[in-house]
């Protein structure tokens, strides 16, 4: 018996690890090569895909890169934009607080000229001193010719020229154009062509609007230069707004005209109120 027990009972342990051998080695390149095969089968399925396409691999790939190129510019021209706008309303919000502290300083000077006389000339010069920050403001100017037609009751509104304007683009220029339409009705507008990468634009438009000359003395012209943008809201430079009732007729005019700030306007009364 332990002889048959010792020719028996000894192959039974070097079994075990030979076949857990075996199925180890089986099973690490079994998996690897399910995955192989599934990635070949996916590239395959992309390539026949890839080709189906009626176009040379060359222009797949320049389609390709012009398509990052644009995607690329567009989230740099939103980023420059908002951070250019964000720049604009803080330097409006410092000039409104100047403004409001340039009203404190004239109101003190008027007090003490009830004092003193040498006293109401210091104050005129602090004052004349604190608005020179406010009158080196900027935003251009524009030139301008208005008529009126007697016969067809048509006035007659010319835009020649810009100079000086602000750049507000990153590059150093701007895009100006100008729209213009008369108050209280804003009816009809009209709009100029945009001038690329100027800061002294020449338009030499005309634009004409039928009113009654009974009418016109109660309208107000306005003209305001925009700075054109792609992928965002036009951004407002200035504008110039005429009164009717304070333009002789009897001759053409023509005149340059200060363009004024439109959002550091609206800035400062919302400081004033609130």
């Amino acid at each position: 018996m332990s002889q048959m027990e010792a020719l028996v009972g000894n192959p039974a342990p070097t079994a075990g690890p030979e076949i857990q051998t075996n199925s180890t080695e089986v099973a690490g390149p079994g998996g690897t090569g399910r995955k192989d095969e599934a990635f070949s089968k996916l590239k395959d399925k992309f390539m026949n895909e890839l080709n189906k396409i009626p176009l040379p691999s060359w222009a797949i790939v320049a389609i390709a890169f012009v398509a990052v190129v644009l995607v690329v510019s567009c989230c740099f021209c939103i980023c420059k934009k908002w951070i250019f706008k964000k720049k604009n309303k803080k330097k409006c919000k410092d000039k409104g607080k100047n403004a409001i502290n340039m009203k404190d300083v004239i109101e003190g000077a008027k007090t003490e000229a009830l004092k003193d006389e040498d006293e109401v000339e210091t104050g005129l010069t602090e004052s004349e001193k604190e608005s020179e920050p406010k009158e080196q403001e900027k935003l251009g100017k524009l030139q301008y010719s208005l008529d009126y037609n007697f016969t067809e009751n048509m006035l007659i509104v010319g835009i020649i020229q810009a100079a000086e304007l602000p750049a507000m683009d990153m590059g150093g220029t701007s895009d100006p154009y100008v729209k213009v339409y008369l108050l209280p009705d804003k009816k009809k507008k009209f709009e100029t062509k945009v001038h690329r990468k100027t800061l002294n634009p020449t338009f030499n438009e005309q634009f004409t609007f039928k009113v009654p000359y009974t009418e016109l003395g109660g309208k107000t012209l306005v003209m305001t230069m925009y700075d054109f943008d792609r992928f965002s809201k036009h951004d407002a430079i200035g504008d110039v707004k005429v009164p009717m009732n304070k333009v002789d007729f009897s001759h053409v005019t023509e005149e340059w005209r200060d363009l004024q700030s439109i959002i550091c306007t609206q800035e400062r009364l919302r400081l004033t109120t609130g």
